[in-house]
């Protein structure tokens, strides 16, 4: 029986130290906290079994006890429990109080358990109980670790039903690995705790130790990348995604936001200006995967009516038909009285007045009429109405319209919802040119929010980038988000109305 518990006990070490070293590999690029209170726990578990080994081989003293009950009666359960916390709490300040507990328990037991006295030192070659050879100190300092770890770890394991009932696939993988170290965690406490016979703990742990080497290896593995799946998504929309802040793979849930680099030489002209994210994100698609002639975009049709929306320092004004006489002097802008005479010249408008550069990249936005109506004689101008789209009516093809997917940090959704409310609510008061500005929350992920926009055209779209609130959005949401999705859209159809509210 002495040989066959060595056996157990050598294979058991084994292969506990096959999981530590599983454990600290996958630390080097995934610092997550669960990998590094179970690769103390594995660690644990192994000088616990070569102990073992060693003293049904050679025999027990007081360095072997102490050595094996240190290890395997207070570390490997205190730290499972540990690692339970840092898996499943999603807010910091219970994730620090388990550290600072399993610290403190560790330290000060540790230290009692090391330096107290023993009952006996005549071990022999029998896997001796705590209870007979521990004084009262360490004895009842092993009582509360036990507690305090059987404690921790169901709780854990309800928090992790909790969450697969309303979760995705990542609090299933939770639960699975929730399920495997709970009962591991529990045996191992009532064989240290209470007299088995010496096979039956030895077996109970090396059953721990092939327990978390199996739940690093199943359940909780790196999220793997499917390239034909990339490639899929990458043809069917232009979505690109940024990664504001190194995170651990399953941090990210599965969803892994690689940066593609995009040579500065190859972005288009822009006016100067701080980057604000989001618009940077979609002129570097333009740039990196598509071949745009952006110098073409910025000549209009011929057949289109002046350009509007910056005034074209230098050009000569187009020529408008004649007019009948009599007839006031038209604006070559939007076909409207001219206010400062028929010097042939088209008026300039404040509002859209541009230093004298070259016009912006983009098509020529402003234009209400096309055709013959530019040069319609004046109507009487009524008050200013919202516009409302006639029945059957095509939207307008200048239209411009984004789709963004923000994946938040765990914690992060209340702060982002808030900042996002603030943000719409600054465009609504002040972009009318914004013509849907929404930002959605989706019921099946938590983590993710949704921002729907449409604009009058890419000018507004630029004009609203350069806004103040929606530079402090970008700013202030790089703590809060993990990755970035961008959808460039086109309309095709649509029904606009207002959306009911409530009164607060």
């Amino acid at each position: 029986m002495e040989i066959l518990v060595a056996v157990i006990g050598l294979a058991g070490a084994l292969l506990a130290a096959f999981a530590a070293g599983a454990l600290i590999r996958r630390m080097r690029d995934e610092p997550e906290g669960w990998l590094i209170a179970w690769t103390v726990a594995a660690v644990g578990v192994c000088l616990s079994l070569g102990v073992i080994a060693v003293g049904y081989l050679m025999g027990f003293g007081p360095v072997t006890f102490r050595l094996y009950q240190v290890t395997g009666s207070m570390l490997a359960p205190l730290w499972l429990a540990v690692g339970m916390i840092q898996l499943l709490a999603e807010r910091v300040p219970p994730r620090f109080l388990a550290w600072l507990m399993g610290i403190a328990l560790t330290i000060v037991a540790g230290t009692i358990m090391i330096f107290d006295p023993l009952k006996s030192t005549d071990l022999g070659k029998t896997l001796p109980a705590g209870s007979a050879v521990w004084g009262l100190v360490p004895g009842f300092l092993l009582i509360g670790v036990h507690a305090i770890a059987v404690l921790i770890m169901l709780a854990m394991a309800v928090v992790a039903a909790l969450k697969w009932r309303s979760g995705d696939e990542y609090d299933t993988d939770n639960l699975h690995a929730s399920l495997v170290i709970f009962p591991s965690g529990i045996a191992l406490v009532g064989a240290m705790r209470f007299a088995v016979p010496p096979l039956f703990t030895t077996v109970l742990l090396a059953v721990t130790g092939a327990a978390i080497w199996y739940v690093v290896l199943r359940p909780l593995a790196p999220y793997e990348d499917d390239d034909e799946d990339d490639f899929d998504e990458r043809q069917e929309a232009p979505v690109r995604q940024e990664s504001p802040m190194p995170v651990g793979e399953r941090a990210q849930r599965g969803r892994r936001a690689v940066p593609e680099p995009v040579p500065a030489a190859d972005l288009p002209p822009a006016q100067p200006r701080r980057p604000t994210g989001l618009g940077d994100l979609v002129a570097e698609y333009r740039a990196g995967d598509q071949q745009v002639d952006y110098a073409a975009r910025m000549v209009p049709p011929a057949d289109a009516g002046p350009a509007t929306g910056y005034i074209m320092n230098g050009a000569p004004p187009q020529q408008a038909p004649p007019q009948p006489q009599g007839a006031p002097p038209q604006r070559g802008d939007l076909g409207m009285p001219s206010q400062h005479g028929d010097h042939g010249m088209p008026s300039q408008r404040a509002d859209y007045a541009m230093p004298p550069t070259p016009p912006p990249p983009g098509p020529a936005t402003g234009m209400l009429y096309s055709g013959s109506d530019l040069f319609s004689p004046p109507q009487p101008q009524p008050q200013p109405q919202p516009q409302q789209q006639a029945g059957g009516g095509k939207p307008s093809p200048n239209i411009y319209g984004l789709l963004t997917v923000f994946t938040i940090m765990d914690g992060a959704g209340e702060a982002f919802d808030r900042l996002a409310e603030a943000t719409v609510e600054a465009v609504r008061r002040g972009e009318p040119d914004t013509l849907v500005y929404a930002c959605h929350a989706v019921k099946s992920a938590p983590l993710q929010r949704i921002v729907y926009e449409l604009y009058r055209d890419e000018v507004a779209y630029r004009d609203h980038q350069r806004q103040p609130h929606v530079e402090r959005f970008v700013n202030e949401r790089q703590s809060m988000v993990l990755a970035t999705n961008v959808i460039e859209l086109n309309v095709n159809a649509a029904k606009v109305v207002p959306l009911p509210t409530v009164m607060f």
